[in-house]
């Protein structure tokens, strides 16, 4: 669905490039959690890959169109939810009938079920509402128009703890087939149990791109204070129970993947933890 092509990136007042020469490849009908360091390129990424930014070279190509040409057909089939972003102080059915209509999948019901996910209706006017509630209804918002492709960027940021767990519900709710959802986020614990995909960036590479059912094939996350295990494990940081440790999956054994683990051992150890993926590199 996208391929990212050899891009490179640099703001207008920095001599240094945020991203270079990087590739990428998301398919169709995943939920990607795109994890990386503060300035890794995450934000930066998401806007070139809607278009919103022009690469120094390179190209996205979304659907087999170059996504910086800005055709109708393309723009009306993704949807960016930036970190930070206004909403006009009107009601939501007005926002709606302003906005909808570009997107010729938009859906007022599905809209309307993604708001009851975070205990909402669409009877409010969007100028009275918390920075938590706009996110709330502009993520609703998005999801509803049912593009091909969303991209959020920390999404979760500014949700109390019940919003954060509402999150989860509503990602379930509005996968398909069809979609991609691209989340970029801080805070892998809000996110873990959505993803079906997994993208670690750092250094304009790309340095995990997997299913997480692979990932927990091949690797086995357990929580243990065995001398023995944490001497054996690929990775291991303190935790309440002993170690959190993540090791070799030679036995088969099912766990659930500790997002926050990963991301700290792919950072500290890529050249291992790629080779555990692709042992012929």
């Amino acid at each position: 669905m996208v391929t990212v092509e050899n891009l490179s990136f640099a703001y207008r007042k920095s001599k240094k490039c945020v991203l270079s020469d990087f590739s990428l490849s998301l398919e169709k009908g995943s939920v990607y959690g795109l994890l990386g360091k503060n300035g890794a390129g995450k934000s930066t990424l998401l806007c070139l890959m809607s278009g919103l930014l022009t690469p120094k070279s390179g190209r996205v190509m979304f659907c087999g169109t170059d996504v910086r040409r800005r055709l109708p057909a393309t723009l009306r089939d993704m949807f960016l939810v930036p970190e930070e972003f206004g909403l006009p102080a009107v009601s939501l059915s007005d926002y709606v009938k302003l906005n909808g209509v570009f997107y010729p999948k938009f859906s007022f019901e599905d809209m309307r079920s993604y708001l009851s996910c975070f205990g909402m209706d669409e009877d409010v006017n969007l100028g009275a509402l918390s920075m938590g509630q706009k996110k709330k209804v502009f993520m609703s918002f998005a999801l509803a128009t049912n593009v091909s492709l969303l991209l959020m960027d920390e999404p979760t940021n500014g949700l109390d703890i019940p919003g954060k767990s509402q999150f989860r519900k509503f990602i379930a709710s509005g996968m398909s087939e069809e979609k991609s959802i691209v989340i970029s986020t801080h805070q892998v614990r809000d996110i873990d149990r959505v993803l079906d995909h997994v993208l670690i960036m750092d250094d304009s590479r790309v340095l995990l791109n997997e299913s997480t059912a692979r990932i927990t094939e091949k690797l086995l996350f357990v929580e243990s204070d065995d001398r023995r295990r944490v001497e054996e494990a690929l990775y291991a940081i303190p935790s309440i129970q002993g170690n959190s440790l993540m090791l070799v999956n030679d036995d088969a054994v099912d766990s659930e993947i500790n997002l926050e683990l990963l991301f700290n051992a792919v950072l500290a150890e890529p050249e291992k933890i790629s080779r555990l993926f692709h042992p012929q590199n």
